[in-house]
C-alpha cells in the first residue's frame, strides 16, 4: 500500500506517472541524468524509469518515493524502497537522486532518517541495505555519515546504461544499529535545523 513519509521539511510522497514533468525539471538542476555513477531520468528515459519503478511496487518489491519539500511543493528528487524482502525482513534504500541545490543540505539525511526510521520500526527490518558505484565518492561518503557500515564490494554487480560493468559497494543498518543510528541522524537533523 502506498505510504506517505513526513518530516519537519520534507515529504516522500508514492511516485506517480504524473511526476514525470517534475522529475525532469528537478533532474534539470545539475543535468543529472548526465552522471555515469546512477540513474536519473532524461527526457528520453523518464517514461522508462517511471514504468520500471510502478511495476516494481505493483509486484511488492519496491516502494518509489518522490522527494517533496514541504514549503513549496516542488519536487527536488527520488528514492525508494527495493529488493523488499518480507520473508528475511530486509530492503535496499536506493535509486536516490536529488536536484543539485539541494545537495549537501538537510535533505539527504531527512529522507534517509524517515526511511530507516519507517523500515526498521514499522516494517520491522532487521537489515536495511546500500549500493553504490564504487568511483561514486560522493555517495559512498554520505552513506557512511549515515552510520552504515561497509560490507564490501561486489564486483560487476550491474551493467550501466553506457555498458561499463559496475563494481559496487555494499553498506547496511542492522536493527541492533538502528537505535544508536538513530539518535546520530536525530541529532544532525536537530544541528542543521539551527
Amino acid at each position: 500500500m502506498p505510504t506517505t513519509l513526513q518530516g519537519p521539511r520534507i515529504l516522500l510522497r508514492p511516485l506517480q506517472y504524473s511526476d514525470a514533468d517534475a522529475l525532469l525539471h528537478a533532474a534539470a538542476d545539475g543535468e543529472l541524468w548526465n552522471l555515469t555513477v546512477t540513474v536519473v531520468p532524461s527526457a528520453s528515459t523518464v517514461d522508462s524509469y517511471l514504468k520500471k519503478a510502478l511495476d516494481g511496487r505493483d509486484a511488492g518489491t519496491v516502494m518509489p518515493f518522490v522527494i517533496v519539500l514541504k514549503d513549496s511543493g516542488e519536487v527536488i528528487g527520488s528514492t525508494r524502497f527495493w529488493k523488499i524482502d518480507p520473508l528475511n525482513r530486509k530492503l535496499e534504500i536506493g535509486s536516490s537522486w536529488i536536484s543539485a541545490r539541494w545537495q549537501k543540505s538537510f535533505v539527504n539525511t531527512e529522507a534517509k532518517y524517515l526511511m530507516l526510521r519507517h523500515a526498521f520500526e514499522v516494517l520491522d527490518c532487521v537489515r536495511v541495505q546500500f549500493t553504490t558505484d564504487e568511483n561514486n565518492q560522493k555517495s559512498r561518503n554520505a552513506i557512511l555519515r549515515l552510520g552504515a557500515q561497509q560490507e564490501g564490494i561486489v564486483r560487476h554487480e550491474r551493467i550501466m546504461p553506457d555498458g561499463r560493468k559496475r563494481n559496487s559497494v555494499r553498506f547496511s543498518i542492522i536493527d541492533d544499529e538502528w537505535p544508536q543510528v538513530r539518535l546520530a541522524l536525530e541529532q544532525k537533523l536537530a544541528d542543521e535545523r539551527r
